[in-house]
């Protein structure tokens, strides 16, 4: 049976490999009278040995058949073996429906093998049309999840909840793209800062220095940190008081993580977004660095019953777990459970610094006055200027940089000037940083 060269899988799968030039695996398995409705290759993507699949809706809509899922499981066979990532092209309406149960069994062996190489082998999945029903858990199974913006990706049908920008606010896709050719080269840019897998080194390539001067501004301190050119924000849409950003520092593929909004509190789905975010990074060994100023935590009676403290929990179990470098870095307010979870101690940091207007302390400045000063608010004429002052003072005394690193807190205080070299520097040190922890199945944090 003749092949559709010019299929739009194949295109696609042309337009991800360097120079279009790519080998099919099985590409004459059959299911029935059909070709199985996908292509399975392998080939290198900026130089890099991949394994990818193209579901083909140009046979059977890209129907899921026995034939489909032996050859994608066979493609992840391969990886294993090899340590090379896994890019999927999804686009399929569904199930090769013959009434049987032999769907199911295709979809079992799919779902096992994307689990069984998860932490292993990064594993990209890009949505170009239609992901639906249980592939829309495979597909959700993958580190990184790509979006074209006319594609659907949901378990049962909803038009209004399966859409690119939906999935997008929900944290479902990390990136979404125009076109699936975008996404595919949104791809390519993804492979080429991953590590092949688990065991490998980060990457390092040539760079260029940063272009913007430290500022006040989150995105200043980013631009600051990163090699010029470097960054490439992933689940921008989603929980948008946690920042989260795939970059360079000197070359080397690093995670940036931050809030980015001065004072504002972390929300359940900002801790999950960063949760998620850093053991992704654990598993494949890229460095995490966090700019930490938030005023803690949202809580309220809602929030509690919503499972905010579950999500705090993950956050601070993620953090403290992963045994990949950690830097952090207090840029303005670290408060309570904030700094434990994401600076301190308690969340393992290898090196924590601080700006010199940095405030660390258990408590807001505002609330510690009436705790610890209240003595000193009696008898004033103006009480909202009296707190006021002695929040100013709390904040530059007892709750300061200097404070803190007397303490032992954090380990030194920098400049916005120096956050590029101090951070640069601790990297190279960390380069050959080996730890261990208890040997155990894994962990049980409140999901």
């Amino acid at each position: 049976m003749e092949r559709n060269l010019n299929s739009p899988a194949r295109q696609l799968l042309a337009k991800l490999f360097d120079d279009n030039v790519y080998q099919e695996i099985g590409a004459y398995v059959k299911e029935k009278n059909e070709l199985a409705a996908v292509v399975t290759v392998y080939g290198y993507v900026n130089g890099n040995p991949v394994y990818a699949f193209a579901q083909d809706k140009s046979i059977e809509n890209g129907a899921v058949s026995m034939a489909q899922a032996e050859k994608i499981s066979k493609l992840y066979g391969l990886a294993a073996k090899t340590g090379s990532p896994v890019i999927g092209i999804y686009d399929s309406n569904g199930a090769f429906m013959d009434g049987t149960a032999a769907s199911l069994n295709a979809y079992s062996m799919m779902l096992e093998q994307t689990s069984a190489l998860s932490g292993v082998v990064p594993q990209i999945a890009i949505i170009a049309g239609v992901c639906a029903g249980t592939a829309a858990v495979m597909a959700c199974a993958a580190d990184f999840v790509i979006m074209a913006e006319e594609a659907e990706l949901f378990f049962t049908p909803n038009i209004e909840q399966s859409s690119a920008k939906v999935c997008a606010k929900n944290g479902i896709s990390a990136l979404t793209a125009k076109t699936p050719e975008e996404a595919v080269a949104q791809a390519r840019n993804l492979i080429n800062v991953l590590p092949l897998n688990n065991m490998s080194y980060t990457p390092c390539m040539e760079y260029e220095e940063p272009t913007v001067a430290a500022g006040t501004e989150l995105a200043s301190y980013v631009e600051s940190i990163a090699d010029g050119g470097s960054i490439q924000e992933v689940y921008a849409d989603y929980a948008e008081t946690a920042y989260t950003a795939l970059a360079t520092v000197s070359g080397s593929t690093v995670a940036i993580i931050a809030t980015n909004k001065t004072n504002a509190k972390l929300t359940e789905t900002d801790c999950t977004k960063i949760s998620r975010f850093v053991r992704t990074c654990d598993a494949f060994s890229i460095p995490v660095i966090t700019l930490v100023d938030t005023a803690g935590f949202s809580g309220s009676a809602e929030t509690e019953t919503a499972g905010s403290v579950r999500a705090l929990t993950r956050l601070a179990g993620s953090y403290a777990e992963a045994t990949t470098p950690k830097i952090s870095v207090i840029t303005g307010t670290a408060v309570g459970a904030v700094f434990v979870a994401l600076a301190g101690k308690g969340c393992n940091a290898d090196f924590s610094y601080a700006f010199e207007n940095a405030c660390i302390a258990p408590l807001m400045p505002e609330t510690a006055v009436e705790f610890l000063w209240h003595d000193k608010l009696k008898g004033c004429d103006n009480l909202q200027a009296k707190r006021k002052e002695l929040a100013e003072e709390y904040a530059n005394t007892i709750a300061s940089a200097e404070s803190a690193a007397g303490l032992g807190c954090i380990d030194e205080i920098i400049t916005p000037a120096e956050l590029r070299n101090a951070v640069s520097k601790a990297l190279s040190m960390l380069e050959g940083k080996r730890v261990t922890n208890l040997p155990k199945k894994h962990n049980n944090f409140p999901l």
